[in-house]
């Protein structure tokens, strides 16, 4: 890794777990961020990841080792549940979110690398040989706290690491059409609009997404949004790279943002 440089931070979508096994335009789209960082920064020390499917009362890291793959989903077929992304923890970095959160956070290696996680780094770094460190997702605190924890947290990107957060700009698993392989109209104008403010690096609209068109619709629950929170955080004024621009099963949305790359 070059001197006097950052590591991106990004935001992707997540969608089906059955991600993990797919050959699409949105995996495609995960492994070029991949190749894009490793080309333009070199293979990041590790990878902070936050994922909304580790959504806690408080703030907590993981710091072991060795942490388990979770597979917090339920229905899929068996070669799903077989598959493996053996990536090792990385108890430095656990330390260095512990000293720039101070009490905000706890250790907890209760939890592992859940499906929000792994199904989308396994294609951005199908090797797995880039230790990952999970931190939750605190569902106690305002959006604001969590976006001021991503700017704490940003000083990480200058000693080789990368933050990377997974869930969707919408997510509304009542209204799934399975017919439906893009996006419906609520999805598309409430997608846009979000596309819009983080182009706009409007940060504070993104975090009043209660006063955009078809918020209800979209954001039924905060899980899968509020990641979003800590990477404008950690990425303030940086303007984005918008990827896997894209919608299917009418209310699901796999846009992904990536700060720092071109």
């Amino acid at each position: 890794m070059q001197n006097n440089i950052k590591m991106p931070v990004i935001f992707a979508g997540h969608g089906s777990p059955m991600l993990a096994l797919e050959d699409t335009e949105v995996t495609r789209g995960l492994h070029k961020i991949g190749e894009e960082i490793i080309a333009e920064y070199g293979k990041p020390k590790a990878v902070l990841a936050i994922s909304a499917h580790w959504y806690t009362r408080g703030t907590y890291v993981q710091k072991t080792e060795n942490p388990k793959q979770v597979y917090d989903m339920y229905g899929f077929p068996q070669e799903l549940y077989d598959f493996r992304y053996p990536a090792k923890g990385d108890p430095h970095l656990s330390d260095r979110v512990l000293s720039l959160l101070k009490d905000q956070v706890k250790v907890n290696n209760d939890w592992g690398i859940d499906h929000g996680t792994w199904t989308v780094i396994c294609h951005v770094f199908p090797e797995a040989d880039i230790p990952v460190v999970q931190l939750s997702v605190d569902g106690t605190i305002s959006n604001e706290e969590k976006y001021e924890m991503g700017k704490k947290l940003s000083v990480l990107r200058e000693e080789g690491y990368l933050i990377f957060a997974s869930g969707n700009v919408v997510h509304n698993l009542r209204r799934v059409d399975w017919n439906n392989p893009h996006g419906s109209k609520e999805t598309d104008v409430f997608n846009e609009a979000v596309i819009g403010l983080v182009n706009e690096r409007n940060d504070q609209g993104v975090m009043n997404y209660k006063s955009l068109p078809h918020w209800q619709y979209a954001v039924p629950t905060p899980d899968h949004f509020d990641p979003l929170f800590y990477i404008l955080g950690a990425s303030k004024e940086e303007k984005p790279l918008v990827f896997n621009n894209h919608s299917e099963l009418g209310s699901i949305s796999m846009t992904g943002f990536a700060f720092g790359l071109e």
